[in-house]
């Protein structure tokens, strides 16, 4: 289609949950008590790893990175989405609305590659326990972290650029309470085809490579301890790993269902479910699954606590 004529459209309205209004205060204030949450579990997570010297190795380093991600995907989305639910003006300029982009996609593609990572960090310290510390080093953590978040970089970069390449001269009305690459591909008013290509290489690959590594891992992990034919050992595996896998296929299942499925068969209402799914849920949960119920963690904060009453 032609935008010679038309007027190139530089603001956007975000629709978020403006067709439910008498559930405004409600939704409200759960989204600001779990946004809370996620401030408070996290930063504090973060702060007990920092002062512990206890909790300087790699498991508990990546654990701090994820908080650290968990709260910045969730800080990118939900204050706006606080505010826009009160508002009368639900408007974002299309600057602000790239940069909230390029923020979650960085820390959502982040997030993937932590979690790789630290499925491979289980495999290793349960499967190689003798090897660990000559395998797992402190500096070869801090080499995947920095890979992680460059990886997430990368990947942000490369959408944008194609995001940039699009004008918007139709319709300004997100149908989403954040501006994600699907909803601003919908009412483009050029040809996105080559977007919805390079989302699925780029997006699914990610997906498709850091889940291979996380079901082999912990399927691999499973195994070894099943062999021990210990019954203590086999409740904590399926314990540990149950939590965890469940943990992954929420984080995983709305960003598979959303960026890889066709572009025809999604839904606003679903999309934007979907989405609370690894920008609310996850957050809340991640700390409660990969830390509150490890015992380093709990004896730290416990100590924590102590020296502080």
């Amino acid at each position: 289609m032609g935008t010679g004529n038309a007027t190139l459209l530089t603001q956007f309205f975000l629709t978020g949950l403006a067709h439910l209004p008498q559930w405004e205060i409600p939704l409200f204030l759960l989204f600001l008590v779990i946004y809370l949450i996620i401030i408070v579990g996290n930063l504090g997570l973060i702060a007990l790893i920092w002062n512990d010297p206890g909790l300087h190795i790699p498991m508990y380093l990546f654990l701090g990175s994820l908080a650290f991600v968990d709260t910045w995907l969730s800080s990118t989305m939900t204050p706006k989405m606080l505010i826009d639910i009160f508002a009368k003006s639900k408007l974002i300029s299309l600057s602000e609305c790239m940069i909230q982009f390029f923020s979650f996609v960085i820390s959502a593609t982040t997030e993937c590659f932590l979690l790789a990572v630290m499925a491979y960090d289980r495999y290793i310290a349960i499967c190689k326990p003798l090897l660990y510390p000559v395998i797992m080093t402190n500096k070869l953590c801090i080499y995947l972290l920095i890979l992680s978040f460059i990886g997430g970089f990368i990947h942000a970069l490369i959408h944008e650029g194609f995001l940039l390449r699009l004008t918007f001269c139709n319709s300004n009305i997100i149908h989403h309470f954040y501006c994600d690459v699907m909803p601003l591909l919908k009412i483009s008013c050029s040809d996105p085809s080559l977007n919805y290509l390079m989302l699925f290489i780029f997006s699914g690959s990610i997906q498709v490579f850091t889940i291979s590594t996380i079901l082999i891992s912990y399927t691999i992990i499973l195994f070894s301890i099943l062999n021990q034919k210990s019954t203590k050992g086999i409740k904590k595996a399926f314990s540990t790993c149950g939590a965890h896998l469940l943990s992954v296929s929420l984080y995983y299942g709305p960003l598979l269902f959303m960026y890889v499925r066709p572009s025809s068969s999604q839904a606003d209402d679903d999309d934007m479910i979907d989405s609370a799914f690894y920008t609310v849920l996850i957050p809340v949960l991640n700390p409660i699954i990969y830390s509150l119920r490890n015992k380093q963690v709990k004896k730290s904060l416990a100590k924590f606590l102590k020296r502080n009453a």
